[in-house]
């Protein structure tokens, strides 16, 4: 998981380890790329803070590497255009502020995909 908001970081990732989930989380861009590289997670949530090119570069990023461009991202924002990021790279998108049970839900239906 990529958020730069340590307290949105800390409580998502509580949330889903909660529920039984291993969670690795990031705040930095580069440590989040090497960290998905390196253990190929099942799915990843990712901050997209601008719906711009540089604002969605890392979601591209994720969807060209061959070893982990199959596997799910998806996007927490508070951008009001962000469900432009499912078209751009994203599988789904959650609207910040999020309902806990909205985003369990999502991350259950593409883990069983």
């Amino acid at each position: 998981m990529f958020e730069k908001n340590q307290e949105i970081l800390e409580a998502v990732t509580y949330i889903l380890t909660e529920e039984g989930y291993k969670v690795n989380g990031f705040t930095s861009e580069k440590l989040f790329l090497d960290g998905a590289a390196e253990e190929k997670p099942d799915l990843i949530l990712l901050d997209v803070i601008q719906i711009t090119l540089e604002g969605t570069e890392l979601c591209r990023q994720l969807k060209i590497l061959e070893d982990i461009k199959h596997i799910p991202v998806i996007v927490l924002s508070t951008h009001t255009k962000a469900n432009e990021v499912k078209q751009i790279c994203a599988d789904e998108v959650i609207q910040k502020p999020f309902d806990i049970d909205n985003l369990l839900e999502v991350v259950e239906n593409h883990l069983a995909a």
